[in-house]
């Protein structure tokens, strides 16, 4: 804009040969409205215009409605915009036009610049927002339907032989596919799908744009734009672009901007896929980390439950597993509980690990001592120095009863619960596995009969703190007054009201693993028909 000191006299005005000669439009007008004069550079821009006309019907109507002192008016002559700015007087008003042609250019250019970037940032808000793949490409579709043409067309990258797919409207919902289609039917989609610049839309012919390209009743195609959609190292898809036949064709700017678009686009499908893939595999992972789901084997009721020391994990430190048909006869199962020193996915790794050499010794099961003496041995070589505690109970159905060996290796002794309700402790002790290069163990005999309960648990419950003041661990006497109170339960109940009770003991307080598994003699009932009381002579 021009300098008002040096483009406005502080004098009135006169016919002056300086001033018909400036290169700013000015003219003079009486209060009535009528022209005095005007400059040379005034009656270029209105031809109309003369000396003793009246503004109306000689200027811009804008500049004649706004004659007067008051005020810089601003209007449009044919194509360039002008400020007025009002000079009086006397009776008499001068009016200075300023070019703001530029101005007004640079200035919608800068709220267009303004408008793109603010779509472009909520764009890659609404693209993060979610990891899942199939959301991605609704949300990308949706968005450039919505911003950037009449339709869109998301394609990913072909799997299992055709080309997962999302389309959507302007106005309207996406909707998913599974395209089977050539890709090269639509020329430089096919080069997009492989990561290749985009060819420019006025390349392409609308007129050949395969059916499957267009959505139902979307009507004549105007132009299109085919942009691939980059990834982390690989191309993540293709965005496809349709403008309907009566709106005007894409510029070069508009192409540019789907690009910007198809960037974040691309980028967020890419990081999704690539989460997916995370995910599969950690489930794949996992699943042989999880403590199993444990049943009746053999007569003998086995239960367990386990929750990991954090909040919001599936695996920890703790693990059980029951093993069934150990023994040449098939009739004896080992069950194991252990404590693997550590929290996290490091002290699962190493579960993973035990469970499975375990699993590997499992003809040993018949001495409890040699087998966890060779476990003792492949822990002595691990590298992280990390050892466990765990206790074997071998379980075989006898009659109505059930006959255990139980070893415990460094961990607390299990607690017999009576059908009275007495609580026991079995007689067992020994070595933590993995620290010294001989260990030594003692296995107790113990007998359970229908209705009674044998249970491993590990540290975390005992020593889980809370209570009202939130700093008393829960403690193995609140554990047997518990398990008093279970006398003649199911397993699986035994375990439940365990691990219910730990649990309302800690409240929301941080805890450790806390692991239970619980060998329960069932209360069958004898059948008389068959006679005896060997093994399958009762029910259950």
């Amino acid at each position: 804009m021009a300098d008002r000191a040096r483009t406005t006299p502080a004098t009135p005005v006169d016919d002056g040969r300086e001033w018909a000669a400036a290169p700013i439009a000015a003219l003079v007008a009486d209060g009535a409205g009528v022209l005095r004069s005007l400059n040379e550079a005034a009656r270029l821009l209105f031809p109309a215009a003369k000396p003793g006309r009246p503004l109306d019907g000689t200027v811009a109507d804008w500049l004649a409605a706004a004659h007067g002192p008051d005020g810089i008016a601003r209007g449009e002559v044919g194509a360039q915009s002008f400020a007025a700015h009002p000079i009086p007087h006397g009776d008499a008003v001068t009016w200075w036009l300023i070019d703001e042609t530029d101005a007004r250019s640079a200035r919608e250019a800068l709220a267009k610049e303004q408008e793109r970037t603010a779509f472009l940032s909520d764009a890659s808000a609404a693209l993060l927002g979610s990891l899942n793949l199939e959301r991605c490409m609704e949300v990308a579709a949706r968005l450039a339907a919505e911003h950037l043409a009449d339709a869109a067309l998301v394609l990913a990258p072909t799997h299992g032989g055709s080309f997962p797919a999302v389309t959507c409207v302007r106005g309207g919902d996406p909707v998913r596919s599974r395209l089977e289609i050539d890709p090269d039917e639509l020329p430089g989609l096919g080069e997009a799908l492989q990561g290749f610049p985009p060819v420019p839309s006025r390349w392409l012919d609308p007129d050949a744009a395969p059916g499957w390209v267009l959505p139902a009743g979307f009507g004549p195609v105007g132009s299109i734009v085919v942009t691939p959609l980059p990834g982390h190292g690989v191309p993540a898809g293709a965005l496809v672009l349709l403008r309907r036949g009566d709106r005007t064709s894409f510029t070069d700017q508009e192409e540019l901007f789907a690009r910007l678009f198809a960037a974040r686009a691309g980028a967020a499908m890419s990081a999704a896929r690539v989460f997916a893939l995370q995910a599969s595999i950690t489930d794949t992972l996992m699943r042989e980390l999880l403590p199993p789901t444990l049943e009746q084997l053999g007569g003998v009721e086995f239960a367990g439950r386990y929750r990991p020391a954090r909040d919001g994990e599936r695996i920890g430190g703790d693990f059980y597993d029951v093993h069934s048909a150990i023994t040449g006869d098939g009739d004896e199962s080992l069950a194991v509980l252990g404590d693997v020193c550590g929290k996290g996915l490091d002290a699962a790794v190493l579960t993973g690990k035990i469970r499975t050499t375990l699993r590997a010794l499992l003809p040993m099961a018949g001495d409890h001592h040699r087998l966890l003496d060779l476990l003792n041995r492949t822990l002595g070589d691990n590298a992280d120095a990390r050892f466990v505690t765990l206790v074997l109970a071998s379980a075989r159905r006898e009659g109505a009863t059930v006959r255990l060996r139980v070893t415990s290796a460094g961990h607390p002794p299990p607690l017999i619960v009576r059908a009275n309700g007495r609580v026991e402790e079995a007689d067992t002790q020994g070595s933590l596995i993995g620290v010294l290069p001989e260990i030594e163990s003692v296995t107790a005999d113990v007998t359970l009969n229908p209705g009674e309960t044998c249970l491993l648990y590990t540290d975390g419950i005992v020593e889980a703190k809370g209570g009202p003041l939130g700093d008393a661990m829960f403690g193995e006497d609140r554990l047997r007054q518990a398990l008093a109170e279970c006398a003649n339960m199911p397993a699986d109940a035994v375990v439940e009201r365990v691990q219910m009770l730990a649990s309302q003991w800690i409240g929301r307080g941080a805890h450790d693993d806390m692991a239970v598994l619980a060998i329960t003699a069932p209360r069958g009932q004898h059948l008389a028909a068959v006679g005896g009381h060997g093994r399958g002579r009762y029910t259950a």
